[in-house]
């Protein structure tokens, strides 16, 4: 599998292939959103300008941004059986727990939208956990970027905060649940690769605790029970998205039901091949 890394700065966009940094000045939804876009900006690359590593890696670790324009985030439920089993348990008190059991097993998928742009983080941002909630935690997750012809075209991490409490009292509470502000991380970069991101895959989160290490696990994605391009297809069933969209799929890592997350706390998560997205946590006030 071959990458082109593509990092979203406040100066420039930056690409990454075959050890060389290269600065393009374009706008980032012209640029990504186009079917076959790894085999369209390898063939741009010698037309754009080279720059050095150690410039690269300053303007990465000073001006990096999340990598999303005017993008929606949204994300698919229930995809791993651990989710599945996760969110029966939350839902046991409330009654709902069959409707998880009922969607893993159903032809649609559950889908939902989870974030504006402006809601979203980038690595080394902050990520929100909500005042009203008493459990919450952050689902790692492996993300799409969709062209706006359906075309699954690049990978990033991605982080979907999620509040356990308020989904757990009631199903319907989900939106509240999972949208609010900085409600999502997204980073480092996006990845385009010539093939599909293969299925032994490893996503890896760890949460740490002024330094003490509270939780880390790695699962592949071929645990994942749907295929990403049938998420792809459901979602775009009924919208449509003229930048193209982000898609998280799912996640099967999930702490023990014990651990909630603290202010401070500290999450990284790292997917093979694409890097590792880190984001601090704080509640909102």
């Amino acid at each position: 599998m071959q990458i082109i890394r593509l990092y979203k700065t406040a100066a420039t966009l930056l690409a990454f292939y075959d050890e060389q940094y290269y600065s393009i000045k374009a706008d980032w939804n012209s640029f990504v959103n186009r079917k076959e876009l790894f085999k369209n900006i390898l063939s741009e690359l010698p037309a754009q300008t080279r720059i050095d590593k150690a410039t690269a890696e300053t303007i990465i670790e000073n001006e990096l941004q999340a990598p999303i324009a005017t993008q929606e985030v949204w994300a698919a439920g229930v995809t791993y059986f651990r989710s599945r089993t996760a969110r029966m348990e939350e839902s046991e008190v409330s009654g709902g727990a069959t409707f998880y059991d009922k969607v893993y097993v159903a032809e649609r998928p559950e889908l939902f939208f989870k974030a504006t742009p402006h809601r979203v983080s980038g690595h080394k941002q902050v990520v929100f956990i909500r005042e009203d909630s008493s459990w919450d935690v952050p689902e790692p997750e492996l993300t799409l970027f969709v062209s706006s012809h359906g075309t699954i075209e690049g990978y990033t991490v991605g982080n979907d905060m999620s509040s356990r409490s308020i989904e757990g009292e009631n199903p319907l509470y989900l939106p509240q649940a999972k949208v609010y502000e900085k409600c999502a991380g997204l980073g480092p970069c996006l990845i385009v690769t010539d093939t599909p991101i293969p299925p032994d895959t490893l996503i890896k989160m760890s949460i740490f605790r002024k330094e003490d290490m509270k939780y880390s696990d790695s699962v592949p994605i071929s645990q994942m029970k749907r295929g990403h391009q049938e998420l792809v297809d459901f979602l775009f069933k009924g919208c449509a998205f003229p930048d193209g969209c982000y898609l998280m799929t799912g996640t099967c890592l999930v702490p023990d039901n014990s651990f909630t997350l603290q202010d401070n706390d500290r999450v990284e998560i790292s997917i093979d091949h694409i890097g590792t997205l880190i984001n601090d946590v704080q509640t909102l006030h």
